[in-house]
């Protein structure tokens, strides 16, 4: 969508998929589908289909032309693992990934268990590279810690959770295997309270595991108002990032070429 972002966490977003479909309390108030909806109809649009699931393979090779490194929130207006994406897309968005490798790259996904088998198959090429983390979203007990379950089991370099909206308290749980944890409440119209001890949970969870600990928001309404103050502190931790100088530029070109011939745009629209 852009090569600059609002997103606390990250830099960029790049959206090769859009549109996506409700699976848990977590989807009920979608900045994605609040915002897609706004121009269904309009023609021309990137959403144009409104939150309608579609692939957008010309925007397959937009890393590659970002010649500064960034940190990429890949489908921040999807997820890349709902199950009408074929499995050889998810590839393509992946080997784009790998190829374009002085970027960072935070995959998050609600469809936890398709990642762990695709990152113990199809996607076993890339599941350990240090530069793409694998993520998943929490927001209760009863889907949440499931999915946590799901990312511990795959075979991934860099796992992180981020649990927002924090709809309830989720009482202990493992870290183990997490590299990051992301905390936030709801924000917007229709936006569900995040109590202050439920947070307070997590981040001394995170200190006990010695895992880096990221506080988005207190949300609501008007979450500017709000902040992102926790106990009088901002809480901006990252895991460390690898450093892998620019591609080529001619060699970009040639990927790009090569990306482009495999998946022409008017066949997948």
């Amino acid at each position: 969508m852009s090569d600059n972002s609002k997103i606390e966490w990250t830099d960029a977003t790049w959206n090769p998929v859009r549109g996506c479909s409700k699976v848990s309390p977590g989807c009920a108030n979608c900045y994605a589908e609040t915002f897609a909806e706004r121009f269904r109809g309009v023609p021309g649009h990137p959403y144009e289909y409104g939150f309608d699931l579609r692939l957008v393979p010309e925007k397959l090779t937009e890393p590659l032309r970002w010649r500064k490194p960034k940190m990429i929130f890949v489908n921040s207006m999807s997820d890349l693992f709902q199950e009408d994406v074929p499995d050889e897309y998810i590839a393509s968005v992946v080997r784009v990934m790998q190829l374009a490798n002085w970027h960072t790259y935070q995959v998050l996904t609600k469809r936890s268990e398709r990642m762990q088998e695709m990152l113990q198959t199809k996607l076993n090429f890339a599941a350990s590279l240090p530069h793409i983390w694998w993520g998943v979203s929490v927001e209760n007990k009863k889907h949440g810690l499931e999915r946590i379950a799901h990312l511990q089991a795959s075979p991934a370099g860099i796992r992180f959770l981020s649990i927002e909206p924090l709809l309830e308290d989720l009482g202990a749980f493992g870290l183990s295997g997490i590299s990051w944890v992301i905390v936030g409440g709801e924000s917007g119209a229709g936006a569900r309270s995040m109590n202050k001890s439920w947070v307070l949970s997590i981040r001394n969870q995170c200190r006990k595991a010695k895992v880096p600990f990221f506080f988005k928001q207190w949300g609501g309404v008007r979450k500017s108002e709000s902040g992102r103050s926790l106990d009088g502190k901002t809480y901006d931790e990252f895991p460390q990032r690898t450093e892998i100088p620019v591609m080529d530029y001619q060699q970009c070109l040639a990927f790009i070429e090569e990306i482009e011939a495999l998946h022409p745009a008017e066949a997948l629209r």
